[in-house]
């Protein structure tokens, strides 16, 4: 079995044919959406390949150590992954093939109209550290 993330993001992948933002759903077609999604996760802790998942809020600060007694960065001159990570879930399952057949399948959340919204995920594998046997 090997984890891999998959990452629900609000923008920066090709935006879908029909497309319509969440705010111009229906809180019916919101609610539609979310049960979906946790539908999904559901068929996954039965096959057992859940892990977990969490959907984001949009604020968020960069933080960083940046010396003794000097006060933390934040917000920097950096990518604001807050505007772009909507939220996650991790997966294990035994092939990379599966991870791609589950995001496909999540993609297909429904969206305005009921209308599966063919948003894109990022997959990624998690890498997995491996501990000293005298640890």
């Amino acid at each position: 079995m090997a984890r891999y993330l998959l990452l629900k993001h609000y923008r920066g992948a090709p935006t879908p044919e029909g497309f319509v933002p969440m705010d111009g759903w229906t809180p019916e077609e919101f609610d539609d959406h979310v049960q979906y999604m946790r539908d999904f996760a559901e068929k996954l802790r039965e096959t057992g390949e859940f892990v977990g998942e969490q959907a984001l809020a949009p604020e968020g600060r960069w933080v960083r150590f940046d010396g003794e007694g000097r006060p933390p960065v934040t917000d920097g001159p950096f990518a604001e992954t807050k505007d772009l990570i909507a939220g996650y879930m991790v997966i294990d399952v035994d092939s990379e093939e599966r991870a791609y057949e589950l995001a496909a399948e999540l993609s297909a959340a429904p969206g305005k109209d009921g209308r599966p919204i063919h948003e894109w995920l990022e997959v990624r594998p998690c890498l997995e550290a491996t501990l000293p046997a005298d640890a």
